[in-house]
């Protein structure tokens, strides 16, 4: 019956097929091939069957191993165990112990070594292939301890002298303690294979000890028995990826054709990622076009490095390229393109993509939706970035990093946050990269409890020491106001030019702009490049400082460097001297510059207006308007500046006329121009048209708009219009003491001492403090 039933599952079953038929005819044929052979897990069990069914299990240790390998490779980890138990107690020796610490790993199982302990407490005498297994799995979970307690157990049995004992001792120790114990390891060995070299290169790769590597590759030239092989090219190349060494590259290409390695697919590959990486482009292609076979490897590699050389069309071409050689793009490829599309800013192809990912099943696979993601949200496409982040089950810390920063870059600083918080009830822990796109969020919003939570965080994930995490807080901190905090944070962290640029800015705007010179000169002293920004940043304090002469020093710093160039620069330089009332070296900067943008053409009116150079302003604006070699044209700031211009000037009918055509432009009136057009008409004496105006808005009116009213007033000596001005402005702007100020000095030149001294009783009761004048004098230094 049995034999019976093994025929029609035979004769069911096409794997058993030829050479099974003939064995069938013996009364006790092997299954030891038909276990080790089989394709997925149905086969698995199918000869599983065959193999209980004629008896061979569970006492045939080598089939009962065949099948516990098989059962882990296709992810059945608990049938491994099972069969494991079963045929345990025929075992004699370490063997069947050794197969199933192999099918846990191949599994991705960890048993916390509870099959290795229970093997030793039995009395089971660990084999040549116990430890290399073993090791492994140290080297794997990082188990520095349970590896040195092997370590031991090799040197006491007496496998200390076994290369490949040796070699994963080797791994272990380069991996999980220092590169220094490997060496020494490495020195002790009796002896070494190519194996041995091979992996002491790998650790140095894997662990930044770049010199190294290439040094163990010059020794392995040298040495007489032993020669560099495939795999030693393969783990030399990342080294000259890493370090961009196109001479390196080309010196191991030349020993790989030389030593005939030349055609293998994968050093082939991995010469086309270093060339890549090193900025070799024609080498890269060289080496592409010269390959007699490729894969989706290959493809994948010559895209990649293309994009790492911003030759990102290059890129797109080889990516048709692959589709019309008939290669379907896998995951890796969509993943690799789409950051691409980003930066040519072809949202059309990337949608396009997305659906052939669709078309594929492709969507699912996590490193593409992370891509899809990045994608969407770098195009603004909100919903869709959410609808691609909804559809990803397993989201990783990846994916939810690129939907932190797509609500941060878009403006939903709140989203931002809630995300963060998220992702941590979906144990996901925040890492560097979620915090450094949280940090801007939590500065845009100026709110500075938020941005200490994150910073808290960072320190308990041990983040804070990181360049671009502190370079964040720094930024966070002086966008919210608190200097101090980011002046604390700058310095316990390390420090580029980056750190000095956020400080030197921030220090620039505010009423303490000589600490920003501080920063700067610092950041010279300390051997720093300084870069536009730095110079742009250094340069706005001395001109909120009127500090003319420190400003041109720096003017003649950006002029010897070449910095002057940069038109952030040259802007800056410009409002330097405009507002230090040098109109004629602003000309001379604004005439010299090769291009100009609406902020040159903004300062330069500006300028010429605060210094009551009326019409040199209007002419200014009239040639902006008309055009120019630029082709800049107005904008909302250059209306302002014209609006501010005819004020001073008392131009009250071409201010209304210029008021009237920024409205035909399409230019959106705020409230700083309704201010400016309060201003103007105030000071012309037209009140009634002023309070009109106010009253039109189409909007709440700000401390801007009633200020200008008040001055006017003041100018006029309408007090009456003038109380009703303050009365809002102290609702708007309660602690500003310049106003209290100007409405008592307003009574004080009519008389009317009661009600002065009253405004200056409200100001004490409010606890408004006038902010004392001061005046500065400069020490010449004579020595």
């Amino acid at each position: 019956m049995s034999c019976r039933l093994c025929k029609i599952t035979l004769r069911r079953n096409s794997i058993v097929s030829g050479k099974l038929k003939r064995l069938q005819k013996t009364q006790s044929f092997s299954v030891l091939p038909l276990c080790a052979s089989a394709k997925s897990l149905q086969q698995t069990k199918q000869s599983h069957a065959i193999a209980l069914i004629n008896g061979y299990l569970p006492i045939s240790i080598s089939v009962s191993a065949a099948l516990i390998l098989q059962y882990a490779t296709f992810g059945d980890p608990l049938t491994s165990r099972v069969l494991f138990h079963q045929s345990l107690p025929y075992s004699r020796s370490a063997f069947l112990w050794n197969t199933i610490t192999r099918a846990n790993s191949i599994a991705g199982v960890y048993d916390g070594f509870k099959i290795y302990n229970l093997m030793i407490r039995r009395g089971v005498r660990p084999d040549d292939h116990t430890f290399p297994f073993v090791l492994k799995i140290c080297s794997d979970y990082h188990e520095v301890r349970k590896g040195q307690e092997i370590h031991g157990l090799v040197c006491k049995l007496g496998f200390s002298s076994d290369v490949f004992v040796g070699n994963t001792l080797l791994r272990f120790y380069g991996e999980c303690i220092s590169i220094n114990n490997a060496y020494k390891l490495f020195d002790e060995m009796p002896e070494r294979d190519v194996v041995s070299w091979n992996t002491l290169i790998a650790v140095c790769s894997v662990k930044f000890y770049h010199n190294n590597a290439i040094m163990l590759f010059r020794d392995m030239i040298n040495a007489v028995k032993l020669k560099p092989n495939v795999v030693t090219v393969v783990s030399l190349l990342p080294v000259c990826a890493a370090t961009e060494d196109c001479m390196m590259t080309s010196e191991i290409h030349s020993y790989a054709i030389k030593m005939g390695f030349g055609y293998h697919i994968t050093v082939n590959n991995a010469f086309i990622d270093a060339y890549g990486k090193s900025g070799d482009m024609k080498a890269c292609k060289q080496v592409f076009n010269g390959m007699v076979e490729k894969n989706d490897v290959s493809w994948n590699a010559v895209i990649t490095s293309l994009a790492h050389m911003d030759h990102q069309q290059d890129a797109i071409d080889f990516f048709e390229s692959m589709i019309k050689d008939g290669i379907v793009p896998n995951p890796v490829a969509v993943s690799s393109i789409l950051p691409i599309l980003v930066e040519l800013e072809c949202v059309r192809w990337g949608i396009e993509l997305h659906g052939f990912s669709i078309r594929k099943g492709m969507e699912s696979d996590i490193f593409v939706a992370n891509s899809l993601l990045d994608m969407y949200a770098k195009f603004g496409y909100l919903d869709k970035a959410s609808s691609v982040f909804n559809n990803i089950d397993r989201k990783n810390v990846i994916s939810w990093n690129a939907m932190v920063a797509n609500y941060a870059q878009n403006g939903l600083e709140s989203l931002a946050l809630r995300a963060v918080r998220e992702m941590q009830t979906h144990d996901q822990v925040p890492n560097d990269i979620t915090l450094t796109n949280i940090l801007p969020a939590c500065a845009r919003i100026g709110i500075i409890s938020h941005g200490k939570q994150v910073h808290a965080r960072s320190i308990r994930g041990g983040f804070d020491f990181q360049l671009f995490v502190s370079n964040a807080l720094i930024d966070m901190y002086a966008k919210c106001g608190n200097l101090n905090l980011a002046r604390k944070v700058f310095n316990v962290s390390y420090k580029d030019r980056v750190s000095y640029n956020t400080l030197i800015s921030a220090y620039s705007h505010t009423n303490t702009s000589f600490k920003s010179l501080i920063m700067f000169r610092e950041l010279l002293l300390k051997g720093l490049e300084p870069d536009a920004i730095s110079f742009s940043s250094a340069l706005s304090a001395c001109a909120n400082m009127a500090e003319i002469k420190k400003g041109k020093e720096i003017h003649a710093v950006c002029v010897r460097t070449l910095s002057y160039n940069h038109l952030i620069v040259s802007n800056s330089v410009l409002d330097l001297y405009t507002k230090c009332g040098r109109t004629d070296l602003a000309q001379r900067v604004f005439d010299e510059m090769p291009k100009k943008d609406v902020a040159s053409w903004n300062t330069i009116i500006m300028g010429y207006g605060m210094r009551g150079e009326i019409d040199t302003a209007i002419s200014l604006f009239e040639s902006m308007k008309d055009g120019n070699q630029d082709h800049v044209k107005c904008d909302s700031i250059t209306y302002i500046a014209v609006l501010s211009a005819c004020s001073h000037g008392g131009l009250v009918d071409l201010g209304r006329k210029y008021f009237a055509e920024m409205k035909e432009r399409k230019i959106e009136p705020t409230k700083l121009h309704y201010a400016c057009m309060v201003d103007l008409l105030g000071r012309a004496g037209l009140m009634d048209e002023a309070v009109e105006m106010i009253n039109g808005l189409g909007m709440e009116p700000d401390s801007n708009v009633w200020g200008s009213l008040l001055g006017a007033c003041r100018i006029h000596g309408n007090i009456e219009l003038g109380q009703w001005a303050a009365d809002h402005i102290f609702k708007v702007k309660p602690g500003h003491s310049g106003y209290y100020m100007l409405l008592s000095n307003m009574y004080a030149e009519a008389g009317r001492w009661y009600e002065a001294d009253k405004i200056r009783e409200m100001m004490k009761l409010k606890g408004v403090q006038k902010n004392p004048g001061f005046s500065c004098v400069q020490e010449a230094n004579n020595g």
